[in-house]
């Protein structure tokens, strides 16, 4: 029987066609145009996006552009390729062509399949020319993407009202705009076998702790998986304790924010895909905290952060406290208001416990509907559902009218947590105590709440303890936790963050203009 061996040509395409586009970097473009464009048509074949546009130079060589259908700017293609065929079409250098010819501003010269190939997949046009074991890559992109607005998680009543969108170039310009300075850097890193995701990592340098800068670089270099599609995929892969059900990653839409998290010395991550822009490190008292607090007048925003801490406890520990209460310490509560609850309560077939879950749970699965079903139909249904199931809940006896109050002052007051994830926590961890407090009531919720204080002190963000600054303590940055200090005395960035430079403001300098006016 006559085995057919397969050519050296057929063999380089099949260890290409097994390999992801990031693993191509051992193969380097080589100098036959036809060659290339074998290898090029072989690797997208049944992308009906995906063109391959040969044509020739003035001088009879012979070209090829390359790029995806969709996520260039059309026009600019087109003028390019004319300069080159048509205008000054004599030369057959890359060198040449790249200084003398080609109209882009962004050029950029690759040297192997991983570069030529990752650049052209992100939206930029490739150039092979016949001779040449160089290529071309023209930064033109122009893709469709979403206008800048403001963003929908994070409303302000004073304040920018621009967020990031999908598009990470046009997030990290936002930044760039609010931190004109060259110490702004920002580091690159690819992720993602298939979906070879750009991830972006800025940082101020000579304000962010170098160790921390290279932890988070460090991490992410490690990741290896095949697909990045959210920032979420990055938070859970780099965050310390997988899990914690409290974020160890804060994230945000706005670019005001992320600036000011810089100059804190924290170092944000870019994903491309997403407007959600991750921070880190992050300590619990940073979740408590809105960008809004330093715009207002600094008795206001030092109220309002009081009262998030109020209904912070609230939210935590009422359902929890109302089961423990009327199951095993009455006692406690005035004799009008015990009347008035085992009168609500007399008609009741459940225990507390089991009527708080009832509560929860029809509470949660509410604003669940209401975030999932579309926004004309999803407010309405969230209202009517909660008046409707309350009040028919009540009136069968299933529920008492108390539970119904405490639940929705426990519902109302999760909402005063600026951050998403932060809240996620607390409704999670509302769940353990009423069990807690059913088994042994008030007793039951301290030892929870001792357990809960003692898992956030273990907890670590890039090597700063979560409870920074109370545990430890640093009596200094109270000044931005409890209160918010005014502007004038916030003169340093957090000490627990090793900032480099602790300085936010020269000492004098405001003293100073006072006095001189």
């Amino acid at each position: 029987m006559k085995v057919q061996r397969k050519s050296k040509k057929d063999e380089m395409l099949e260890i290409i066609n097994e390999k992801s586009v990031s693993e191509l970097e051992s193969f380097s473009i080589r100098p036959s145009l036809r060659e290339n464009v074998e290898i090029i048509k072989h690797l997208f074949q049944d992308c009906s996006d995906f063109v391959v546009r040969e044509f020739q130079l003035k001088n009879s060589v012979h070209g090829c552009a390359i790029f995806v259908d969709g996520l260039i700017d059309t026009k600019q293609v087109n003028e390019a390729l004319e300069s080159l065929m048509i205008e000054k079409g004599g030369a057959d250098d890359v060198q040449v062509i790249e200084s003398e010819i080609l109209p882009v501003s962004q050029i950029t010269q690759v040297t192997n399949y991983k570069d030529l190939l990752m650049a052209v997949l992100s939206g930029d046009t490739g150039i092979l020319i016949e001779g040449n074991s160089i290529a071309l890559t023209l930064g033109i992109r122009g893709a469709e993407k979403r206008s800048v607005n403001e963003p929908e998680g994070e409303s302000v009543v004073r304040g920018p009202r621009e967020g990031f969108i999908e598009n990470i170039r046009t997030n990290t310009s936002l930044l760039r705009r609010r931190l004109k300075t060259p110490r702004l850097k920002m580091k690159s890193v690819v992720v993602g076998k298939q979906t070879n995701t750009n991830i972006v990592v800025a940082f101020m340098d000579g304000i962010v702790d170098p160790e921390v800068r290279d932890e988070v670089l460090a991490r992410i270099e490690k990741i290896n998986i095949d697909a990045v599609l959210e920032s979420g995929y990055i938070e859970e892969m780099i965050q310390d304790n997988t899990y914690s059900p409290f974020p160890q990653v804060q994230y945000s839409e706005r670019p005001d924010t992320v600036a000011a998290a810089l100059l804190e010395g924290r170092v944000a991550v870019f994903v491309d895909g997403t407007p959600m822009v991750l921070i880190v490190p992050t300590t619990f008292w940073m979740m408590m905290q809105a960008n809004e607090d330093y715009y207002e007048r600094f008795q206001m925003a030092t109220l309002i952060r009081w009262l998030r801490y109020l209904f912070l406890v609230v939210s935590l520990l009422t359902p929890a406290g109302y089961v423990a209460v009327t199951t095993f310490h009455p006692e406690m509560l005035p004799t009008t208001l015990l009347l008035s609850i085992a009168a609500a309560r007399e008609a009741i077939p459940f225990p507390a416990v089991v009527e708080a879950l009832i509560m929860e749970i029809s509470f949660e699965a509410l604003r669940e509907a209401g975030i999932r079903l579309p926004k004309t139909v999803g407010q309405a249904v969230s209202i009517l559902g909660a008046l409707v199931v309350g009040q028919a809940a009540v009136q069968a006896g299933i529920v008492s009218a108390p539970m119904v109050i405490v639940v929705s002052i426990t519902g109302i007051a999760s909402f005063t947590v600026p951050h998403f994830n932060a809240s996620i926590a607390l409704r999670m961890l509302r769940f353990p105590l009423m069990f807690a407090a059913s088994f042994l009531g008030i007793y039951g919720i301290l030892i929870g709440i001792v357990l809960i204080m003692g898992h956030m002190a273990n907890l670590r963000s890039f090597g700063v303890p979560y409870l920074s600054p109370l545990a430890p303590m640093s009596v200094g940055d109270f000044k931005d936790v409890l209160i918010r200090t005014p502007w004038p005395h916030l003169k340093q960035r957090p000490g627990f963050m090793g900032t480099q430079d602790v300085k936010r403001m020269d000492t004098l300098s405001v003293d100073q203009s006072k006095k001189e006016h």
